[in-house]
């Protein structure tokens, strides 16, 4: 490591460290570039986790996210994608117990931000799966688009995060139950929508490599009766996949 490439580390080490042999951090500047990155980090997550911060109040919010920021500094330039670690760090922080579906809304504010920074590339629509013979359809492997993201949850956190991001309060009566969410880009925004387990099976298994006549065979499968064609034709049309 050179010499420039040590003190940049040291450096971003010293930012957050409670006591340091870094020579700088005795320089009055110091502590006030500390405050400033410390800021920095915090208002990003602010606003990369909208619906978490509306959740729990601006005051815990920030509290917590000092103590993330402490553990798990930026690894990217791009402060608008700070956050990555971060629903994971809700799922074991203490204090946070009390509210188990926060974890999630914040992953679904992430999915959120990875959907609306994804790369731009063509979405595949029908038409050009109707043109192909069935045995190519057969053979076709749809690639979900960068931008598309699902979710699954053990509690109603789609719903509870499609509120608080808009900052509103959840409505009272709730129903308990498990949720999925399908997550899109549109050239003009993020959509969140419901989705259900067909939706994901479909998607993971695209993702995973698999022709459409594998994926389809194993939806059917674990979904028997489902009505596979509406559901790949919604996803199409959605704007799911990409062109390969």
């Amino acid at each position: 490591m050179n010499g420039l490439a040590a003190f940049q580390r040291d450096f971003a080490a010293a930012l957050f460290a409670d006591t340091s042999s870094f020579a700088p951090v005795g320089h009055p500047a110091f502590a006030v570039y500390r405050n400033t990155v410390m800021r920095a980090c915090l208002d990003a997550l602010e606003a990369n986790f909208p619906a978490v911060a509306c959740l729990v109040g601006r005051d815990w919010f920030r509290s917590a996210a000092a103590i993330h920021v402490a553990a798990s500094l930026p690894r990217d330039a791009r402060l608008a994608m700070y956050g990555e670690s971060f629903a994971d760090f809700l799922a074991g922080f203490e204090p946070a117990d009390g509210l188990p579906y926060l974890a999630d809304v914040a992953r679904l504010d992430r999915l959120y931000i990875e959907s609306l920074h994804a790369g731009d590339v063509p979405t595949l629509c029908a038409d050009r799966l109707a043109a192909l013979s069935p045995e190519a359809l057969a053979r076709t492997c749809l690639r979900p688009h960068p931008a598309t993201r699902w979710f699954s949850s053990a509690m109603p956190a789609r719903t509870i995060w499609e509120a608080s991001h808009r900052g509103e309060a959840v409505h009272p009566d709730l129903s308990w139950l498990p949720e999925q969410a399908l997550v899109l880009r549109t050239p003009h925004r993020v959509h969140v929508l419901p989705a259900g387990p067909l939706e994901i099976d479909l998607l993971e298994a695209c993702a995973a490599g698999a022709t459409l006549a594998e994926a389809t065979l194993a939806a059917a499968t674990a979904h028997p009766g489902a009505r596979i064609d509406l559901t790949l034709s919604g996803l199409l049309r959605s704007g799911a996949f990409a062109t390969s």
